[in-house]
């Protein structure tokens, strides 16, 4: 049987660093607050010459040299974001233009922080029908371009980067093994970000103005456990897996208690769970790949190992899937 299979990863961080120290004095919290409630110690904010795109292209870059191919090998660029440069063109027709990779068609997905693993489910569909395509998959943002910089409730959570990861089809028993993915959307009012504000009157939107996240957090996190939860579970049922058999849970970052949660809930040993929230914070869609790329880079992952990606984000939108490296 054929399978979609990552054969590199990549990452790429805004170089300015910002602690908990540093949002003191500019908003009213204390690195106590934030990191007993999420686990944050530290994020990255873009600054000039690091816009979603250009964090994408370099992550791709990375991901591209350690899978040996080339940008004009690829067939196709699949940029997930909720933070593009701009509205149109594609963030992923920005990222092809910055790679010289014109053989290439490339679009955006949007599914909030759950969207780097939707791109690998329709990487894996196109790789499956046709085994000898090259396809990038990439997670960028620049959220702080996205949050109200005085609502401590939200801006201390979130974070820049980009991750990425490059995808061929294989006939061993390796790759992308099953996903299962989920979406509600009468939920939308508890994790939303509005665009910009309408110029036909007739289609404004009651307190919709604000370009910037909100977020019920409690509401959040109840439906964030026990939906990664459920969508696991079912996952491994569907497989004829247990939790045993999984090597390394690599989450979606949003908050470390919602992560010791999953894990208590799963059964799962924390220390089978690869985390980046401390120095990263919540980075939506590149939180995931992100992750995986420095697990990978750092010698964690070994051929053959089980892995299990868990991720929810606005919509809501949430999943999980199984992976054997």
């Amino acid at each position: 049987m054929n399978r979609a299979i990552i054969i590199g990863t990549g990452s790429c961080m805004p170089k300015r660093v910002v602690t908990n120290r540093d949002l003191e004095s500019m908003v009213d919290t204390s690195d106590e607050w934030i990191t007993t409630r999420t686990g944050i110690t530290a994020r990255r904010i873009a600054g000039p010459g690091e816009e979603t795109s250009r964090l994408g292209a370099g992550a791709a870059r990375e991901a591209l040299a350690m899978a040996g191919v080339t940008a004009e090998e690829l067939d196709l660029i699949i940029v997930c974001s909720i933070s593009p440069d701009m509205v149109m063109p594609s963030c992923a027709c920005l990222v092809q233009k910055q790679l010289g990779a014109l053989n290439a068609f490339a679009f955006d997905l949007n599914a909030a922080c759950s969207g780097f693993l939707y791109a690998l489910d329709v990487a894996e569909k196109y790789i499956r029908a046709t085994p000898d395509m090259k396809v990038l998959v990439v997670g960028a943002e620049n959220l702080s371009s996205r949050v109200n910089w005085q609502d401590r409730s939200t801006c201390v959570l979130f974070g820049d980067g980009a991750g990425a990861c490059v995808l061929t089809g294989t006939s061993e028993d390796r790759g992308i093994l099953a996903s299962r993915l989920y979406s509600d959307g009468r939920l939308w009012r508890l994790l939303s970000l509005n665009g910009a504000p309408s110029l036909n009157p007739d289609l404004e939107s009651p307190g919709g103005n604000g370009t910037y996240i909100k977020m019920a957090g409690p509401d959040v996190f109840k439906h964030a456990v026990r939906s990664m939860e459920e969508a696991v579970l079912r996952l491994l049922d569907s497989e004829g897996r247990a939790i045993e058999d999984v090597r390394l849970l690599i989450p979606h970052q949003a908050n470390i208690r919602i992560l010791k949660s999953l894990a208590e809930r799963l059964g799962l040993p924390f220390e089978k769970v690869y985390t980046t929230i401390g120095k990263y914070g919540n980075t939506s869609a590149a939180s995931v790949p992100v992750a995986l790329d420095e697990a990978n880079r750092a010698g964690v992952l070994r051929r053959d190992d089980l892995l299990l990606f868990g991720v929810f984000g606005g919509g809501f939108t949430w999943g999980a899937a199984l992976v054997r490296w």
